[in-house]
């Protein structure tokens, strides 16, 4: 009846979807119910009341079948990850095997879908990221070409729309040709849907070797410069009369430690363009305090 990405599509929180990833690698035969489907809806009678088709659990009085029940149950757990998880819905010319958790914990995986030959679904810690990248590259290297699409899950709130995050990256998923391994990332789940309109304003695409370099540079400029400073820097990009700019900024590097303004100065990041500032920023939540 359902199969396993349709399980996903009816995801509305990002909990749920963390929990069906789980239970579906640990308890498979949920989504693959022997009964049909369940009675159709009537006065005394209705069929489960998240996915709609198949019947509620027998013997517990439950309105869910004993697949969503469990997800239900399970998202509760998930919830103190989903804040820091982050998905990766991957089209490409084969699926990698470094999908799987490494023996190692520096890469928490969170759950993985595999689609098909050439796609999959993957959920892993967001300060995991720059980790798994490394690897996928250095296992896979050229060899391994077409789209990764990295977001954020729509967290926990009932008002959320998974499912159809899913749903419009699949959508998206053809865009380039699959020529070279592209990163097309996605600050918020919800840009997914500005896409078509904004184009890459609403996410950029790089070279997979170029966002991982955004990344380390994320890691040294998160390491190098305290939390005030990030939000100085921040501000000084929002001025827009160029002799304020320039007092402040004087003022501002005189504030710096000798490493940090050698990091900025190497960098030349006054002349940034604001996207590449804003890029910047929006990673500084997938890295980790490295000094």
């Amino acid at each position: 009846m359902l199969a396993r990405y349709d399980w996903l599509r009816r995801c509305r929180k990002g909990s749920e979807l963390l929990a069906t990833l789980n239970l579906a690698a640990a308890r498979p035969e949920l989504f693959s119910p022997d009964s049909g489907p369940g009675p159709p809806l009537t006065l005394f009678h209705r069929p489960c009341r998240r996915c709609w088709i198949y019947p509620p659990a027998d013997g517990d009085g439950s309105p869910y079948c004993a697949a969503c029940h469990a997800v239900i149950t399970g998202e509760h757990d998930a919830r103190g990850h989903v804040r820091r998880t982050v998905l990766v819905w991957g089209f490409v010319n084969r699926v990698p095997d470094r999908l799987h958790p490494p023996s190692s914990s520096d890469c928490q995986i969170r759950g993985v879908h595999v689609a098909d030959d050439q796609r999959f679904l993957l959920a892993l810690d967001r300060r995991a990221l720059k980790v798994w990248l490394q690897e996928l590259l250095l296992y896979h290297g050229t060899g391994l070409k077409g789209l990764l699409q990295i977001f954020p899950t729509t967290g926990d709130s009932p008002r959320g729309c998974m499912g159809d995050v899913l749903a419009k990256a699949a959508h998206l998923e053809a865009r380039y040709p699959a020529d070279m391994l592209r990163v097309r990332f996605f600050s918020n789940a919800y840009h997914l849907f500005a896409a078509d309109r904004q184009g890459e304003e609403a996410g950029p695409v790089f070279d997979a070797t170029e966002f991982l370099r955004f990344l380390e540079m994320a890691a040294v400029f998160r390491s190098l410069l305290r939390p005030e400073g990030q939000q100085m820097l921040h501000e000084l990009f929002d001025l827009t009369d160029p002799q304020e700019e320039r007092f402040y900024w004087g003022r501002f590097m005189g504030f710096l430690s000798p490493e940090a303004r050698d990091m900025l100065d190497a960098w030349k990041i006054r002349q940034w363009p604001k996207p590449q500032v804003r890029l910047l920023y929006d990673l500084l939540d997938y890295v980790v305090y490295t000094f």
